[in-house]
């Protein structure tokens, strides 16, 4: 006959730790969904890698390391070789309905402010911003919209729980919120400064990453397209 398993004293007290914080950050959330996201997006061949990106919450509780790394550009594609017959990106202004790519921040309740330090490969220059994310951008992303979504043919509730930075050669940052299936609305536009610091918080020489051979080409040909961002 199996008798039933104990479970370890230690292993109940941890479960149960985990049962209460979860109860407490669902108590204190003031959105309807488990987490929103922090999205990031770049414009053709203006290639970016993100040093860090930290989060403060309306309670402010800081959230370091919300995003990091290589920014999706849309060109150079991820299985791009060498230099292409015709350069197919459109760097200048950004798209009508962005999305970007990032992750959930877990546990935050609704941003306050979104720090980030990146490299602009394309000039190269190190930039960081401190955007502050306006009152009324939490009131739409706690908002409910009924939405047709395409991808199963469905109408449902869909809520902008997506926060998508743009960043941009010159130090911009723009700010949207949108959802899996409602169209993007524009929050901000901030102006970043240069990190004194210069990449990597000085341990790199001044040397940032390098630009693809293709984003090279690109902008040796055509320029930065400053000012349309």
């Amino acid at each position: 006959m199996l008798k039933p398993s104990v479970m370890p004293r230690t292993a109940m007290t941890g479960l149960l730790v985990l049962v209460l914080t979860g109860c407490a950050l669902a108590e204190r959330r003031s959105f309807p969904y488990d987490a929103w996201s922090l999205n990031f997006l770049g414009r053709p061949y203006m290639e970016i890698w993100i040093e860090t990106a930290d989060v403060v919450d309306i309670d402010d509780y800081v959230f370091r390391g919300a995003g990091s790394g290589i920014v999706s550009t849309g060109y150079p594609g991820a299985l791009s070789k060498g230099i292409p017959i015709e350069f197919k990106g459109k760097p200048r202004g950004w798209p009508e309905n962005p999305a970007g790519s990032g992750r959930r921040v877990w546990g935050a309740d609704l941003p306050r402010l979104v720090y980030v330090r990146w490299q602009s490969m394309a000039e190269p220059q190190t930039y960081e911003a401190y955007i502050e994310i306006p009152e009324s951008a939490r009131t739409i992303m706690r908002s409910g919209e009924q939405a047709f979504c395409r991808a199963d043919s469905k109408w449902i509730t869909d809520y902008r729980n997506l926060l998508v930075v743009g960043l941009a050669p010159g130090g911009i940052a723009k700010v949207w919120v949108r959802g899996p299936c409602l169209s993007a609305i524009e929050v901000t536009r901030v102006q970043g400064t240069i990190n004194p610091e210069g990449p990597y918080g000085g341990h790199s020489g001044g040397k940032h990453r390098p630009l693809t051979e293709e984003s090279k080409a690109y902008i040796d040909k055509f320029g930065i397209p400053y000012g349309s961002w």
